[in-house]
């Protein structure tokens, strides 16, 4: 790739956002706003998506949990651990499900505790600096950095000062692509599109080879 403003390099990027440029926050049904339950649906999104399992499997199972309610911390306390599982078993997440149910409950309690179940409170203190951010986030049971990654990914839209970011797993998808791998002339390839949903795109490159086919395709014939 000769460089990230290169015609090429913007037809990619285009035709990966045509493919399939959505959020996961989307894909799981949230309508993120800088408010403290779609924040908090999120922090559950993050924490569900960060384990050894399908995307699409997190998905299905974040729709379950805010099927039966548990949008807000609160909601998510006053389950009992056994509706937790019952809930993440109607989203097939299985694997996990036991260990996720008690991370859920004690990261809601850990989040009313703390922040008074408002993440915006954990925005202000970190004071626009993402390491700090990060760290926050990383405080909760079952979110450790792939976890904190994601949320910051998919948050940047909604809190400016933490992107442009895609992540580890979103320059992976880079890399498939043949788009630039310095975040910076990636930004810059990327002018003009949403951050998130392109980081997302990326991500969704990253773990499906098939995406990246169909990119290709479109960049050609764009």
């Amino acid at each position: 790739m000769s460089g990230s403003r290169s015609p090429s390099a913007r037809r990619t990027v285009d035709a990966l956002v045509a493919e399939c440029g959505q959020t996961y926050a989307e894909e799981a049904g949230i309508r993120l706003k800088d408010t403290p339950q779609p924040l908090y649906q999120l922090l559950v999104l993050s924490l569900l998506l960060s384990a050894r399992i399908r995307a699409s499997v997190a998905v299905a199972a974040a729709r379950a949990l805010y099927g039966h309610g548990l949008r807000t911390p609160r909601r998510m306390v006053d389950a009992t651990w056994q509706q937790r599982v019952d809930a993440l078993g109607e989203g097939h997440y299985r694997r996990y499900d036991e260990r996720t149910a008690t991370q859920l409950g004690e990261g809601a309690q850990l989040v009313l505790d703390t922040w008074r179940g408002d993440l915006r409170r954990l925005r202000a203190e970190a004071d626009g600096d993402q390491d700090r951010l990060m760290e926050g986030l990383r405080r909760v049971p079952g979110i450790g950095p792939a976890g904190a990654d994601i949320f910051v990914r998919e948050v940047q839209s909604l809190w400016p000062e933490t992107g442009p970011w895609v992540g580890a797993k979103g320059l992976q998808g880079a890399e498939r692509l043949g788009l630039p791998t310095s975040p910076g002339r990636l930004a810059r390839a990327a002018h003009g599109h949403d951050g998130a949903t392109f980081a997302a795109a990326l991500v969704r490159a990253a773990l499906d080879k098939d995406i990246v086919a169909r990119v290709a395709e479109r960049a050609r014939t764009r």
